[in-house]
């Protein structure tokens, strides 16, 4: 499996890449402001109906910033390391869409709340 890490045996899905890493915190100055940002990846519950967009991320890889969609569609913060630690049935974990492209925050932010 591309992209994956090991954990007590099992393959999960890496969820950040060098390349979205080094464009998150390229943003992260810009903090909450939807116009001047991207959103650089898309990461869901393959189990679920919970979907996280990364717009930035701290210097320290862990605490990110963007769009959750969930019970409703919110701005916030979380951590990659929860994200990576989640253990859902089947052995599955959060993954990352592989196909995502970047779009402009303001504009997912409208669909998303359309």
């Amino acid at each position: 499996m591309q992209n994956s890490i090991k954990k007590k045996g099992k393959a999960i899905m890496e969820l950040l890449t060098k390349e979205i890493t080094e464009k998150a915190q390229k943003q992260f100055g810009k903090g909450s402001d939807l116009d001047g940002q991207m959103i650089v990846a898309k990461f869901f519950n393959p189990v679920g109906s919970w979907t996280w967009y990364l717009m930035n991320l701290d210097k320290d890889k862990d605490y990110a910033w963007g769009i959750v969609d969930g019970d409703a569609v919110e701005m916030g913060s979380w951590l990659m390391s929860d994200l990576q630690n989640q253990k859902l049935p089947f052995g599955l974990g959060i993954e990352r869409d592989k196909y995502f492209e970047p779009v402009p925050a303001s504009e997912l932010w409208k669909e998303l709340n359309a």
